[in-house]
């Protein structure tokens, strides 16, 4: 298959379609900007780096890499809901998309940099959790920045709701280390205190435990500064009026089979989202477009 795939959409020594982890299909990207990997299994970035720099996203040493499984870190997207389905016990956690196939549209030069463009449609087994008719893309631009373009298209004759995420785990020296900037004052959901909604906090946001808050009516972006690596990761954001925090601390990063016990300390996820209160609808053939921005800088602030 991906074989098949280069031979259709490679471009010689720069974008290459190869077996990855598992066997599992990928696109490789490499250039004077640096290189980035998006698995076709989720549709699934799972390492940028800039030319000159370090890999920017962080992916357990234990994640599964088959089919049917979630890849654990990277960008996996959440879609059409976030975390569990209300009343569906038994639907798989962060929607339908992140563990299936998507099919590889096109791989482009533009302007110095290279794009990616997968895609799913809805089908028998979408529609037992989701009965409804859409198209979602996920254009990837790799480049001086690392940028993701998620379009969801109604395609069908009734309305409908969802929510959705770009749900970025990023590597950091020590996340005990860290300061996020950009949600000061932004009141949260914090899903560790049975959704309590709580006020924001004044200035930059420190984690010093088991974190998992919903920014609601955000529109900010969001800077990692990393004072041990003496690096920002700017995240900008357009489509989405919600930012995810989350980091599992000890107790939960233990618990998870496809998480390395004291992976904890090199991670944090901020997420590009609409979720809760911001969950998008859309009529018939209308489309929305959540976008998010990753820029890597060496000077502090």
């Amino acid at each position: 298959m991906a074989a098949e795939l280069d031979h259709r959409f490679g471009i010689p020594g720069v974008a290459k379609v190869c077996e990855g982890n598992g066997g599992l299909p990928r696109v490789r990207i490499t250039g004077a900007f640096g290189e980035g990997e998006v698995y076709l299994h989720g549709a699934h970035v799972t390492s940028w780096k800039p030319a000159g720099n370090d890999e920017v996203l962080f992916v357990s040493t234990k994640s599964h890499w088959q089919e049917g499984q979630a890849i654990r870190g990277g960008i996996p997207i959440c879609f059409p809901w976030f975390g569990p389905k209300a009343g569906a016990a038994k639907a798989p956690p962060h929607g339908l998309v992140r563990t299936r196939p998507w099919a590889l549209h096109a791989i482009a030069r533009e302007d110095g940099r290279l794009r990616a463009t997968l895609e799913l449609f809805s089908d028998q087994s979408t529609r037992g959790y989701f009965p409804h008719e859409l198209r979602v893309s996920l254009d990837v631009v790799v480049g001086p920045a690392l940028s993701l373009a998620l379009t969801v298209r109604n395609t069908g004759p009734l309305p409908f709701t969802f929510e959705e995420a770009l749900h970025s785990y990023f590597a950091v020296s020590d996340v005990r280390r860290i300061l996020l900037h950009g949600l000061e004052g932004v009141g949260f959901v914090d899903k560790t205190a049975d959704g309590a909604r709580r006020l924001g906090e004044p200035g930059p946001i420190a984690i010093v435990a088991e974190t998992d808050r919903v920014y609601l009516r955000t529109e900010a972006g969001v800077t990692i500064e990393d004072p041990v690596w003496a690096r920002r990761i700017v995240v900008s954001k357009s489509g989405s009026r919600t930012t995810v925090v989350w980091n599992p601390w000890v107790a939960k990063a233990r618990a998870m089979p496809d998480f390395g016990d004291d992976e904890w300390m090199g991670m944090v996820c901020v997420e590009t989202a609409n979720v809760l209160d911001d969950a998008v609808s859309l009529a018939p053939g209308e489309s929305h477009t959540m976008t998010a921005t990753i820029e890597l800088r060496r000077a502090m602030a």
